[in-house]
């Protein structure tokens, strides 16, 4: 198989597999999805489901939320874990949002990345996401499964993500960036992996892995 065919069996499976993935995270708006990314930092996006009802039943929008101190918005979101952390970087970016975008999430990249505790791979799921402008966030589950299918060196997200946008055809990014997070973690976890139920790695990917 040449790899332009290794590309394409991967996205004619995860597209059989998963036609119209979900977006994991509850949200309503870009400020909801905003802060629910951020808080899915080191923790599972279950968990952030769980607390975000919570905190959004307080403070859905930035105007609301800067009402509450960073010591209320630490207790409301302790279970997701980092929760000084978040919190100052909830109620940061939420002063910022006020003071400079009318309490509106911007559409950039750039901006977007210049909000406390906002770094590229929350920014880039908040342009995919909540604006429909095709980026690539790279987890740990498309960074593992990157490397496993031979489709990049797995030395860091950042040469994986430049690999993915570089193989995949950009009006695929925003489908394809769900539907790997989904197949990794049905079919090729970190941990307890079986290379036998994995497909896709058994077809096009890496012969020996560490």
């Amino acid at each position: 198989m040449t790899k332009k065919e290794k590309v394409q069996f991967a996205i004619d499976t995860l597209q059989s597999l998963y036609p119209d993935p979900p977006i994991p995270l509850e949200h309503k708006d870009p400020y909801t999805l905003l802060i629910a990314v951020l808080l899915s930092a080191q923790s599972t996006d279950a968990r952030v489901n769980l607390i975000t009802p919570i905190l959004f039943a307080r403070a859905d929008n930035p105007y609301d939320m800067v009402k509450l101190s960073v010591d209320e918005i630490k207790e409301i979101i302790k279970p997701v874990g980092l929760s000084p952390m978040k919190s100052k970087g909830i109620y940061g970016l939420s002063k910022i949002l006020i003071e400079k975008y009318k309490g509106k999430v911007p559409a950039d990249i750039r901006l977007l990345e210049e909000l406390p505790s906002v770094g590229h791979k929350t920014a880039s799921v908040v342009m995919n996401q909540a604006f429909g402008i095709p980026s690539f966030p790279v987890d740990t589950h498309i960074h593992r499964l990157m490397y496993r299918w031979n489709l990049s060196t797995g030395k860091n997200v950042v040469q994986t993500e430049k690999d993915a946008k570089r193989l995949f055809p950009k009006e695929l990014w925003n489908k394809l960036h769900l539907q790997i997070i989904y197949y990794g973690r049905e079919y090729s976890p970190a941990r307890g992996w079986n290379k036998e139920k994995d497909i896709i790695t058994r077809t096009i990917g890496r012969k020996h892995l560490k």
